[in-house]
């Protein structure tokens, strides 16, 4: 039984790729996604306290996806998806996911208790199922530890959902505030200690292919997003030029995160003496990336659909504040890869930071012009930065000592 027990953890020699299964998993994220970008592009109209709190609601639900989603992508680079078990368990995480995207738009409202019953479904039922898959195994203990701090923080989920609507957004705060706490501090129970994250051993190929995937998902939401909204406004040349506008900033959005770093996320986990360590860095930071994604398409819905439109606090919050979100979480991703922060990105927020009083007082499509022509300049400085260069190599600060005890198994 042992031995049928340990075919569930991923064998060294796995190739480490991400598998058929987990790209199938991804299409429920594509939809909650997509959800997401609905409900911020709904602020279009809010100022003052009632932007700052629908953004801030919008943002928690997100957070609550990004938990489900990146548990995931942890499970299946520890534990191999080829077994039955391991499959039923993503499939059925994807069903979950799916109930919360089709809730979200109204899970502030009332649709709020489908999209707990979906969330406390995964975060509570799934460790366990896992942890009896696991029985006698050592590293069963991982999920029960899972399960005892989610089934701490499902009353809060659960009040919040059945209570009245004003508290809702405090209540799931806070829960999800215990649950994020828990992931960083390793699910910490008595006698048995903690399982802390970074000594984990994992596939770090495996790891990075979903978060690049997880980046390309986002970015295709966004080009869905340009597709669908000229699709369905009335023609005309100003839309026609913001179309094209928002399609180049989505293009180098994807240059300027591919540029070294991100195309070398794979061998610098592969390199980590504790790539547990470096993949849950790189996890946070590439929540950053994905929210300024989606926050930076709602941008282009805007423009599109009025390209000379009167200037808004909204719209610059999308249109200027996600393209400057994106490179701050990129200026983390050189640190984690090289240990080290590039100018152009630097340069590039600077300047966006800059002009952005200047933009408060301009047409939509202005604003958005500015952008890309900035981040064109940050594409281009990496370029010339890298020209007549050796390619750099991975020389990441974090993982690279093994100083704070054995990578783990547990």
């Amino acid at each position: 039984m042992e031995a049928g027990r340990s075919e569930l953890l991923r064998p060294p020699a796995s190739a480490g790729r991400a598998t058929f299964l987990e790209l199938f998993f991804d299409l429920a994220f594509v939809v909650a996604l997509s959800r997401v970008s609905q409900r911020f592009a709904g602020l279009n109209d809010d100022t003052g306290w009632a932007l700052a709190a629908g953004f801030g609601r919008t943002l928690l639900l997100f957070m609550a996806l990004w938990l489900i989603w990146s548990h995931t992508a942890w499970i299946t680079s520890r534990y191999e998806p080829e077994q039955p078990v391991i499959q039923a368990v993503v499939v059925g995480t994807m069903f979950a996911g799916l109930v919360m995207a089709v809730a979200l738009p109204r899970a502030m409202e009332e649709r709020a208790l489908p999209f707990t019953v979906a969330y406390l479904m995964v975060m509570v039922v799934r460790p366990l199922v896992v942890a009896a898959a696991l029985r006698g195994h050592p590293r069963r203990m991982v999920p029960l530890r899972l399960a005892a701090w989610s089934t701490a923080s499902a009353p809060l989920w659960l009040a919040g959902a059945l209570g009245p609507e004003h508290l809702r957004t405090p209540l799931w705060a806070a829960a999800l505030a215990v649950d994020y706490l828990a992931w960083a501090l390793g699910w910490p129970v008595p006698r048995l200690g903690a399982s802390v994250v970074g000594r984990w051993r994992i596939a770090g190929t495996h790891l990075a292919d979903r978060y690049q995937q997880m980046f390309l998902i986002a970015l295709g939401e966004s080009i869905l997003i340009i597709g669908v909204v000229f699709s369905g406004t009335d023609y005309s040349g100003e839309r026609a030029a913001a179309f094209t506008v928002a399609f180049a900033t989505s293009a180098l959005l994807w240059r300027i995160y591919f540029h070294r770093a991100g195309l070398l996320l794979t061998e610098a986990l592969d390199q980590a003496a504790r790539p547990g360590q470096l993949g849950a860095a790189s996890e946070r930071t590439h929540l950053v990336i994905v929210l300024s994604v989606l926050v930076s398409s709602v941008g282009y819905e805007l423009v599109i659909d009025h390209p000379y439109g009167p200037p808004q606090v909204s719209w610059l919050l999308f249109v200027v504040g996600g393209p400057m979100l994106f490179l701050v979480a990129r200026m983390r991703l050189d640190y984690e890869i090289f240990g080290q922060i590039f100018h152009p990105k630097v340069i590039g927020f600077v300047a966006l930071l800059l002009v952005t009083p200047a933009l408060a007082r301009s047409e939509r499509m202005v604003g958005l012009s500015v952008v890309a022509g900035v981040l064109a300049l940050v594409a281009l400085l990496d370029a010339l930065r890298s020209r007549g260069r050796p390619v750099e190599r991975p020389a990441s600060p974090i993982g690279r000592e093994a100083s704070e005890g054995p990578v783990s198994e547990a």
